[in-house]
């Protein structure tokens, strides 16, 4: 079974941050969790870390947007990757925790 390009955007992320010692989880929503919330929660040295994962040049949604902004109001990082920037999310992590 292939996997799908978002579904490789998120291999990448959980090696990313599985490399820099970081806990994470994929909540899943399906009518019993809250709309919106980025696809890979994690906690990096510390610092809550909202990431959504997108493929194919999708954008995210307003909802989506809404979400992130929360978290970044909370004193959280929220990242958007995707299959052209996920190779720089360690150095988008460290870049935002200063």
């Amino acid at each position: 079974m292939s996997k799908t390009p978002e579904a490789k955007v998120k291999a990448q992320v959980d090696k990313v941050l599985k490399d820099l010692g970081a806990y994470s989880c994929k909540p899943m929503t399906g009518g019993y969790g809250a709309s919106g919330v980025p696809d890979i929660l994690a906690c990096v040295r510390g610092r809550f870390v909202g990431i959504e994962c997108k493929a194919k040049g999708n954008k995210t949604t307003a909802l989506q947007d809404y979400n992130l902004a929360q978290i970044k109001r909370a004193g959280g990082i929220a990242l958007v990757v995707d299959e052209f920037n996920v190779h720089q999310l360690s150095l988008l992590i460290q870049e935002n925790m200063k």
